[in-house]
């Protein structure tokens, strides 16, 4: 089992670790700062170093309990100690942009009820899928004002673990429509200020102020009470 130590802290930039399985340029750390694709998060870049030789990391996904990295060239072995460090540009502006996701996605839930049903990060955008049966482009103005109202106001974002059947009674402490797996036993909740508690597994900023301001690019019917949302930061 890999240890995830971007689920206590997102800004982690480096580590150490040991390679406990290695296939050519396949291999898995006893732990990993790196996010794993998924959740519409993409995984990070970043490189692992062994004694002078780098190893850049082109993929990072989950398999079970533990997490896949791929590099660009074969040569770890069990056993060796490696460090590892995130492309850090790139991880902190899906960060900002995750955090952004979240704050929107609860604006418009408290004004409408809507679900989230699909949604994907980008480094430059972000699209949000709702359960809507109407569409209003002037009141989905409204909600991105709101958005940014509440993060003018610098509110602190924080992370708890919940045993999953104490975390569900808590209300809309989950968005996205369907139910989460019922392997997680502990769920992981990011609560942004007075905005929003979710659960959640991704990397957040620490604070609303450094989200910047949304822009709504487009917004589109994508079928029955399906409404998609993009929106850029700025």
């Amino acid at each position: 089992m890999t240890e995830l130590l971007y689920m206590t802290d997102s800004y982690m930039q480096d580590f150490g670790a040991t390679v406990t399985k290695a296939e050519g340029k396949i291999v898995i750390l006893d732990k990993t700062a790196f996010y794993p694709q998924g959740g519409g998060v993409p995984d990070d870049r970043g490189k692992l170093v062994f004694e002078g030789s780098t190893f850049n990391v082109l993929m990072v996904k989950k398999l079970g309990s533990d997490v896949i990295h791929e590099l660009d060239q074969a040569g770890l072995k069990v056993g060796d100690k490696v460090h590892g460090w995130l492309d850090w540009e790139r991880r902190y502006k899906l960060m900002r942009m995750h955090t952004a996701a979240h704050i929107l996605s609860a604006i418009v839930n408290k004004e409408t009820g809507a679900l989230i049903t699909g949604n994907n990060i980008d480094l430059d955008k972000a699209r949000i899928d709702f359960d809507l049966e109407t569409f209003d482009r002037e009141k989905l103005a409204e909600y991105c004002a709101k958005a940014n109202q509440e993060i003018l106001k610098n509110q602190s974002i924080t992370v708890e673990f919940l045993a999953r059947e104490k975390a569900l009674k808590i209300p809309a402490v989950v968005k996205l429509a369907g139910a989460l797996p019922p392997a997680v036993k502990e769920l992981r909740l990011v609560k942004i200020g007075d905005i929003d508690l979710q659960a959640d597994g991704g990397p957040h900023v620490a604070n609303t102020k450094e989200v910047g301001t949304i822009e709504i690019i487009d917004a589109e019917n994508r079928g029955k009470n399906n409404r998609r949302v993009y929106f850029k930061l700025k």
